[in-house]
């Protein structure tokens, strides 16, 4: 298998796409934290000391996928057509569910999952107070897809 971030001499290279064709590219991830049951319920009845938790982490990650190329450093910088993030409250915990689209040469699933990922810690973030015991899992991608311009 070959490395394509890696040149010939085994030292890192950002992947030349320009001889690609601009694509329809979208891409979904999705994670999940563990909370504590008194923490969810400052989270849904807005009781927490530093906001709105669910908004203002979905917030921060649509912030965080249009810095994705600044965070990592082999990503590509694109046009983000759109970003969207969704957190929602469940008996254990937060889920999230971030989408990335972009017309363009190369994939947006590092925006996604960057989105997601930076959602999550800041769900982190603004409950680190009163829960101890949070736990970040599953982060992962759960779809990309790309489509030629019709």
């Amino acid at each position: 298998m070959e490395l394509s971030h890696i040149d010939q001499n085994g030292k890192a290279n950002m992947v030349d796409v320009g001889h690609k064709p601009n694509q329809i590219r979208k891409a979904s991830a999705k994670g999940f934290i563990q909370l504590q049951p008194e923490t969810l319920k400052l989270i849904r009845e807005n009781q927490m000391k530093k906001g709105d938790v669910l908004t203002i982490a979905e917030i921060a990650g649509i912030q965080a996928a249009k810095r994705t190329p600044e965070l990592i450093p082999l990503c590509h910088t694109l046009m983000l057509a759109k970003v969207d993030v969704k957190t929602t409250l469940c008996d254990n915990g937060v889920e999230v569910i971030s989408y990335a689209k972009s017309i363009g040469q190369t994939g947006v699933e590092m925006e996604a999952l960057t989105a997601a990922s930076v959602a999550l810690l800041t769900v982190y973030d603004m409950c680190k107070a009163v829960d101890k015991q949070m736990v970040i899992e599953q982060v992962k991608l759960i779809e990309k897809t790309k489509k030629d311009i019709e």
